[in-house]
């Protein structure tokens, strides 16, 4: 897997920026380098300077990158116009071609679970952005909603079965969550914000299938200022 092609990638969508250089998907899939830290919301004065470091450290050159991921949200306003911006002119100034992937779907590959997934994230107002995800027969995540935000009390209501929460929107409303879905759910709340590696990882997939990002029209998904909702009863009721 040394072999396959090299992704630089990283996530803006939370005060904890992660970037990482991967090659392959899982499970045979290998972390070149990462790092993350936390700048608060904004991360424009320390994110070049850190991919340039990466590289660096990883004895890697532009050129043997062969596309860039960038997380795509939900999460800080702020902080995803930051790193689409970046990954823009990344792209641009050095031809590469620009994967984007679900934040949500990067904090869902971390987890291990034969439970129905809800990823929660912070989105502050009181409200959280919410996915629900399933492992297969091979413990592949997948997804099985539409990204959404609402109240945590109204996501508590839709979940009828065992579920296991991760995100960091779990630290946030872990009383609340844990009251109103009693025994029936696991909580990660180590599994926080995104990680850079699992969206090389997915961004693997897209690559081998030429599934680009426009990068003129590429914009966040902000899910907030959508009318996208969940829609559970066939998710919950599947196997």
């Amino acid at each position: 897997m040394n072999s396959a092609p090299a992704i630089l990638a990283f996530d803006t969508a939370t005060s904890n920026c992660s970037i990482a250089v991967t090659r392959g998907n899982l499970p045979e899939g290998k972390v070149v380098g990462s790092l993350g830290f936390d700048s608060g919301v904004t991360h424009s004065r320390r994110l070049l300077g850190a991919i340039d470091w990466l590289l660096q450290t990883t004895e890697m050159d532009i050129d043997d990158l062969s596309a860039l991921a960038v997380g795509t949200g939900p999460g800080s306003f702020t902080g995803l116009r930051i790193g689409m911006a970046i990954a823009k002119g990344f792209a641009h100034g050095k031809g590469l071609p620009m994967i984007g992937i679900s934040s949500l779907d990067a904090i869902a590959m971390e987890v291990r679970s034969e439970r129905l997934i809800c990823v929660v994230m912070d989105a502050r107002k009181k409200e959280v952005y919410c996915c629900f995800y399933r492992s297969d027969l091979q413990g592949k995540i997948v997804r099985c909603s539409d990204p959404a935000v609402m109240a945590p009390d109204k996501l508590a209501g839709l979940i009828k079965e065992p579920v296991t929460l991760a995100g960091n929107g779990v630290r946030v409303y872990s009383g609340l969550l844990s009251e109103l879905l009693g025994e029936s759910a696991e909580f990660l709340p180590w599994i926080a914000a995104p990680q850079a590696a699992h969206i090389g990882f997915l961004a693997s997939t897209s690559l081998a299938a030429g599934d680009f990002l426009d990068i003129d029209s590429a914009a966040p998904d902000y899910v907030r200022s959508t009318d996208a909702q969940l829609s559970l009863v066939s998710p919950l009721t599947s196997g």
